[in-house]
């Protein structure tokens, strides 16, 4: 993990790296994005203090922005306040992973199956496509891209399935999920593990077996479900 975060911000100090260039968009939608970012990343530990004074600094915003952006966050699930202390990262609660990854087994293995039934051949040679920028992104030691790669790969998979509604679902819990997964894939080892799971997933999709792609879903949601609850357990 510490070896990947290294990678991401290699040669830009903290201040740099969480400056935002009020020319590009909102200056609201990018502080968002460079907090959300740096607790994906990690560079903010989970149950860190987020101070607002500092992180008005470190952005060069106005603490109106700051409180407005952990609001956000906090409605997002990747900020708590904690009494007498104030916002800080959330620290991901066992019981509440084990919900997310049941409901990701849910609504995930049924979209893998839908998607081998119904997806047209270019939706299933995309998905392969996904899978290899996955692959690489692991490679060149980018956390965030893997995130943003994976997620785009769900989202295809379920748009290719017919489950739109179902996406809603899990696009809502997505900072959450991707909270989670920043700390598996990270996991030694994880990246090999990863990708042989997800590409006997896409066989099963381009073999059209519904059933073996609803299986195969269903064992990658539970080996990352039991490798992020012994990870929530060194916490």
């Amino acid at each position: 993990m510490v070896a990947m975060r290294e990678a991401n911000g290699a040669g830009v100090t903290a201040g740099e790296e969480m400056k935002v260039e009020r020319s590009v968009a909102t200056l609201r939608s990018l502080t968002l994005e460079k907090m959300r970012d740096a607790i994906l990343d990690f560079r903010f530990r989970p149950g860190e203090r987020l101070v607002e004074r500092t992180l008005c600094e470190r952005l060069g915003v106005s603490r109106s922005v700051v409180r407005e952006v952990l609001r956000h966050l906090e409605a997002e699930g990747l900020v708590e306040t904690i009494p007498h202390q104030g916002p800080a990262v959330t620290k991901p609660d066992p019981a509440q992973a084990a919900q997310i990854y049941e409901i990701r087994g849910l609504l995930e293995s049924e979209a893998a199956r839908a998607c081998a039934l119904k997806a047209d051949d270019v939706a299933v040679a995309e998905l392969g496509r996904v899978i290899d920028a996955i692959d690489a992104a692991f490679r060149s030691g980018s956390p965030r891209e893997v995130l943003r790669r994976t997620t785009e790969f769900y989202e295809k998979l379920f748009v290719a399935a017919g489950k739109q509604v179902a996406w809603d679902v899990v696009r809502s819990l997505n900072a959450r999920i991707n909270h989670l997964r920043g700390m598996t894939i990270a996991a030694e080892g994880r990246h090999e593990a990863a990708i042989r799971e997800m590409r006997k997933l896409h066989d099963a999709i381009r073999r059209r077996d519904g059933m073996a792609a609803y299986e195969a879903s269903r064992e990658h949601v539970a080996t990352v479900a039991r490798l992020a609850d012994a990870i929530l357990g060194d916490f």
